[in-house]
């Protein structure tokens, strides 16, 4: 598991140094708090959330409510219990809806959206956090552009890879000092691979049933060079052996014994027909039939 950023937990201890002074001392409150927060800066994340739920449980006023309930989240997001963190969002806007957690709520809404597979709703979220952020400083610049790769992240995972191509070529563009530019560079670059990926699976798909299609016709043609070849056969042996049984009457289109001519131009017919066959015999026994 991922450790915190130093200046998170940094503000986190500070956070909970800086309570109003009728909860320090041994107020419930501030000890769970401060145990919450060092279990969290030591990524003990199941610690952290049942102690900074004591926390919350232990709470006099709907301000320190609302801060035990925003380290809840966090743990929970930490731990993957998306659809624990999301519930206590809900709660959070319901009985705090004004608290100066509301907008970080947006993105950490989106986020455990994006992580359940909600695409689209992760989308409008990251939208709302983005255009909840006034212009202006580095700080600004950096949300922004963290809802902006992520808004890229939710196409991309819809398999919407020209668009999200868009948001990560924003984000370089528009934020090029953002910790954001390098992975979106490598978005980009792994959209171009699978642009080439999708182009040669098409062709060798193509390839294939056009394979399937020749395959077929040679079939087709080698049953009709077969049964031409049988019928020369049997024309050949009735040419050079009189073939016709003593007791079967002659056709009117009998070759005369004697018509020495005849006899040789099917005897050659004969070399013709079967190298002929041998040749797209051996073309399909090696799969290289024009």
């Amino acid at each position: 598991m991922k450790t915190k950023p130093f200046s998170l937990i940094l503000g986190l201890l500070l956070l909970s140094q800086g309570l109003p002074a009728q909860q320090k001392g041994n107020s419930p409150y501030l000890q769970k708090f401060q145990e919450a927060s060092r279990f969290y800066g030591q990524a003990r994340m199941f610690e952290a959330a049942a102690q900074f739920r004591g926390a919350q449980e232990a709470a006099k006023n709907v301000g320190d409510w609302a801060q035990a309930t925003y380290w809840v989240i966090l743990a929970e997001l930490a731990l993957g219990d998306y659809g624990s963190a999301v519930r206590d969002m809900d709660e959070l806007d319901r009985i705090a809806p004004k608290s100066s957690f509301a907008r970080d709520m947006g993105y950490h809404r989106a986020r455990a959206y994006y992580n359940q597979g909600y695409f689209e709703d992760a989308l409008v979220y990251f939208k709302h956090y983005n255009d909840s952020i006034a212009d202006g400083g580095n700080e600004a610049a950096d949300r922004k552009a963290a809802a902006f790769f992520w808004m890229g992240e939710c196409l991309y995972s819809m398999a919407h890879f020209d668009d999200a191509e868009k948001f990560y070529s924003w984000v370089i563009a528009k934020y090029p000092n953002s910790p954001k530019v390098e992975v979106s560079g490598y978005r980009i670059d792994l959209i171009k691979q699978k642009k080439i990926e999708a182009e040669l699976l098409s062709l060798l798909r193509w390839s294939h049933e056009e394979s399937l299609r020749t395959s077929e016709e040679n079939q087709r043609k080698i049953r009709t060079y077969e049964n031409t070849i049988n019928t020369y056969q049997r024309r050949i042996a009735e040419l050079t052996h009189g073939g016709i049984p003593a007791e079967e009457e002659a056709p009117a289109t009998a070759v005369p014994e004697d018509d020495d001519p005849l006899r040789k131009r099917a005897i050659n017919l004969e070399s013709d027909v079967t190298q002929i066959l041998e040749q797209y015999d051996q073309k399909a026994r090696g799969g290289q039939i024009d």
